[in-house]
């Protein structure tokens, strides 16, 4: 009976952002329940097992799994990619070299004489993701360092061969591709379905090389300071329609504390990351609908800013990934406890599950001035667009 009663308790915390028990759901909150997973590597194992999608097992020495540690240390520290990029990675990585850093000789007699993990002949190719020089990839000494290779292979606008040939971050879209398809694209492999084959694998070396997300609003280790704060929405893209504190609800009739700030906008409006940080939830659920959580260090301290309403497909980021202010992370949505499109905003100094604060108040304070002048007009629903969807 316990247990079930547990259950329940955990199921309604994690509904909505919407709570009559400010108490409770203000210092838990929904993050507090629902952990994020992390881009943070620990101890690195001797070996691991681990079966690909066709049933074959494999083993990966020590050697091996440095060289995945280096991949999503370096996944992690650049923004847009995200436990779903460390993913294509090494599933890249483990496809192409089998996480060795390979030389070729035969092609580039000099790469023998950089740190190796054994001689390959596949054409002029070379290392973890066997990229070819002649392609513009990088120098052969650029390209027997694992870091470079790993920042080449994402790509980006800061990567080191941005626009061309193009990483992960330069392919549109990439995040709504098979993880199989995404490698390939970067790879453009004669092979183009191998690898998939190895997604269990790389989802094996994600699971035992990296720490659990800590859960409670005090954790989750340094963040980086944020360099500015910025709002939301773009200007004049928005209308105030709910304020923070005690309303009517629009769904029960009652009076509920509101935990955040109702800014209406046209479905599909971009959403930003308010400040510099690292996304500590990125998902879907019934009652935030979907939900994004970035930790940012402001000021020396500790902040978690909370957005909801978005549509599945509306999400452009991951648990773990490193974001910077301003960036694109989601779009105006109306899913789960909504009546129309608009962008639910909560602050909660401290990190997740610590009291929020009024959110276009604290923006304005640290300079983020709403565009149009408002800090929370009276209302009880989003009015842009209709009726819930």
């Amino acid at each position: 009976m316990v247990k079930k009663l547990l259950v329940v308790l955990l199921a309604l915390l994690c509904i909505g952002p919407s709570t009559a028990l400010i108490g409770l759901g203000a210092f838990m909150g929904p993050a507090g329940f629902c952990p994020a997973d992390s881009l943070t590597v620990g101890p690195i194992p001797d070996q691991l097992t681990a079966t690909t999608a066709d049933g074959t097992q494999v083993v990966l020495e020590k050697r091996q799994l440095t060289h995945a540690a280096t991949i999503i240390t370096t996944g992690a520290s650049i923004p847009g990619v995200g436990q779903a990029g460390v993913r294509v990675a090494l599933m890249a990585a483990l496809t192409e070299s089998r996480l060795r850093m390979l030389a070729n000789t035969g092609a580039y007699p000099e790469s023998g004489s950089f740190p190796n993990d054994g001689d390959a002949a596949d054409h002029d190719s070379l290392g973890l993701f066997q990229m070819r020089p002649a392609a513009g990839w990088g120098t052969v000494a650029k390209l027997m360092n694992p870091e470079y290779q790993s920042k080449a292979f994402y790509g980006g606008e800061q990567g080191p061969n941005f626009p061309s040939p193009r990483g992960l971050l330069d392919i549109p879209g990439w995040q709504q591709m098979d993880p199989g398809s995404a490698a390939q694209a970067v790879e453009v492999s004669a092979f183009p379905d191998r690898y998939r084959n190895w997604q269990p694998v790389a989802d094996a070396i994600l699971t035992a090389l990296t720490t659990p997300a800590p859960s409670g609003g005090t954790g989750g280790g340094v963040v980086p300071e944020t360099s500015r704060v910025g709002f939301p929405l773009p200007e004049g893209s928005y209308t105030s329609t709910d304020s923070f504190g005690w309303r009517i609800d629009p769904f029960t009739g009652e009076s509920e504390f509101h935990s955040g700030s109702d800014l209406a906008a046209a479905d599909g409006t971009p959403i930003y990351a308010v400040a510099d940080g690292r996304v500590a939830v990125g998902e879907f659920s019934a009652g935030w609908g979907g939900l994004i959580v970035i930790e940012h260090s402001v000021g020396g301290a500790r902040v978690a800013s909370y957005y909801a309403h978005m549509w599945q497909d509306g999400i452009y980021v991951t648990n773990g990934e490193t974001v910077a202010a301003g960036q694109h992370i989601g779009d105006v949505g109306s899913s789960g406890r909504s009546t129309g499109p608009h962008l639910h905003v909560e602050i909660r100094p401290g990190g997740q599950g610590q009291p929020p604060v009024n959110a276009v108040e604290w923006l304005a304070q640290h300079g983020a001035v709403p565009s149009d002048g408002t800090t929370g007009a009276a209302g009880c629903r989003a009015n842009v667009g209709g009726g819930a969807r």
